[in-house]
């Protein structure tokens, strides 16, 4: 299970790295880049479903495919003016407090290992927000917000799913005439190269859709504390991914902060593993 929650992260992370290369690099639009990373995941999820292991008629749900549209449009609308690593942090940061506002009203106890595991892990994010740290204009920033919103509550609904491999191809197909809607409507210049659509066919069908299938598969199993805050690695990820690909600088403050959410995270899935600990 440990492995397959890595993978996950570090695909979720590579979605950003992905997305900042191909619009950083003028190589796509915003806009083009995620209706052609909804395209290629719902057709690499197709494909995947015809496989006598996997043979299952994709499993439609409206909500879903609007909350994933709505994430994968927001998501590239605002890293076209932010950093990959300060993308993230804002995406997942709130994705922690919609899913560990949800679990809480649901009635999920936290026991004080895993509380103090959460605190730190938020500190380590919040550390990059101080006064000093670099700020994203405002509108980015409440597009990459709307944008975790949306895939909280995605996270929310897909601890319901009978089938991940179904129900996440259903959600993928469905998102794709919402996509050509936002495509047609959305008055921009279209445009692409060579480069920009490997990276969003790529960020589509193994970083977005085999990925997304994996994380559907593990949420049943996970409370929305731990989910949410398993993914508050992804910034750090993201963090090292951009100072490797994109020549983003790694700072002592980043550092830091990577080093308080890792060991914040690693304290929350010890206590979800400890044997004495009752949720």
């Amino acid at each position: 299970m440990l492995l397959k929650i890595i993978l996950a992260m570090v695909a979720f992370a590579a979605n950003s790295l992905l997305c900042r290369l191909a619009l950083k690099g003028l190589h796509m639009d915003a806009v083009s880049f995620s209706s052609v990373r909804l395209l290629s995941g719902a057709i690499a999820l197709f494909l995947l479903l015809q496989l006598p292991a996997l043979k299952k008629r994709p499993e439609f749900n409206w909500l879903n495919a609007c909350l994933l549209a709505l994430y994968v449009f927001a998501f590239s609308i605002a890293y076209v003016s932010m950093g990959a690593a300060m993308g993230a942090l804002l995406l997942f940061g709130t994705v922690q407090l919609v899913m560990t506002g949800w679990g809480f009203l649901r009635g999920e106890r936290l026991t004080p290992l895993k509380t103090v595991g959460i605190i730190a892990a938020m500190a380590g994010l919040v550390l990059l927000l101080l006064p000093g740290a670099a700020r994203p204009p405002l509108t980015a920033a409440l597009m990459m917000i709307a944008s975790g919103a949306a895939w909280g509550a995605y996270c929310i609904t897909g601890k319901r799913v009978q089938n991940a491999a179904a129900a996440t191809a259903g959600n993928f197909i469905l998102a794709v005439p919402i996509a050509l809607v936002v495509f047609l409507l959305s008055g921009m210049q279209s445009h692409m190269d060579a480069s920009g659509l490997m990276l969003a066919v790529t960020s589509g069908a193994l970083a977005s859709g085999a990925a997304y299938l994996l994380w559907y598969s593990l949420l049943p199993k996970l409370s929305p504390a731990t989910a949410s805050t398993l993914q508050l690695s992804v910034p750090c990820l993201a963090a090292l991914g951009g100072m490797v690909f994109l020549g983003e600088a790694l700072t002592v403050r980043m550092l830091m902060s990577i080093v308080v959410t890792l060991s914040g995270i690693g304290l929350v899935i010890y206590a979800d593993r400890s044997p004495t600990i009752k949720e």
